[in-house]
């Protein structure tokens, strides 16, 4: 089993990266292994709605989305994580996402993913929505904890200080790991996936 760890902030070692270790060390315990994916300080061109992708079947700009798209494909859960700067998603983050999820999306279906946030006071519900909605798209379970994914602190220390927070953390890597060994047993015994319809489109211009 394993996890696919995004850090969505530009450094490396930050708030985000501190949550998501605390998740990770919870991870090994259960034992699940992991990967941190971080996505740097270098920008990410955003989606221009081309829809190349939809031939190619990868973004037409050749950047870290198809790279990242690949490896949410081959993980068996995915948890993201962002800082809040100003109320919301790391913008650089959106970016990557967009262009992940419209180009490779079709890969991730059924896959258990979470997201997580990280602020020094509010704007977290907020970045969880946006979060959440790459995965509702998509049809991935969107795994919970006891509380909304969130650690609050302007430093790694401070949010290694955030005894609830952390807490929160560690319930949802367990959660994880129960609900892919979940789906696991049920393919093991035959369970098949929801039956797919065709899809159907609708604007609201009459």
């Amino acid at each position: 089993m394993k996890i696919l760890l995004i850090n969505g902030s530009p450094n490396a070692n930050g708030c985000t990266y501190t949550a998501l270790m605390e998740i990770a060390n919870e991870l090994t315990k259960q034992g699940a292994e992991y990967e941190i994916y971080q996505i740097g300080k270098s920008a990410h061109s955003p989606c221009v709605a081309c829809r190349a992708c939809k031939k190619l079947g990868r973004c037409v700009i050749n950047d870290d989305a198809n790279e990242l798209g690949e490896k949410i494909a081959n993980a068996d859960g995915v948890i993201i994580g962002s800082p809040v700067y100003y109320a919301s998603l790391n913008g650089n983050l959106k970016c990557l996402l967009d262009r992940t999820f419209f180009s490779n999306g079709a890969k991730f279906r059924y896959k258990p993913a979470a997201a997580i946030a990280s602020a020094r006071r509010a704007g977290t519900t907020a970045t969880l929505d946006e979060i959440n909605k790459y995965f509702m798209i998509m049809e991935m379970p969107v795994v919970s904890s006891q509380y909304w994914n969130m650690v609050h602190g302007s430093t790694p220390e401070d949010v290694k200080k955030d005894e609830e927070g952390t807490q929160t953390m560690r319930v949802l890597a367990r959660n994880m790991v129960w609900l892919i060994r979940s789906l696991q047993v049920a393919k093991e015994h035959g369970v098949e996936l929801p039956e797919r319809e065709e899809r159907l489109w609708t604007n609201f211009v009459k």
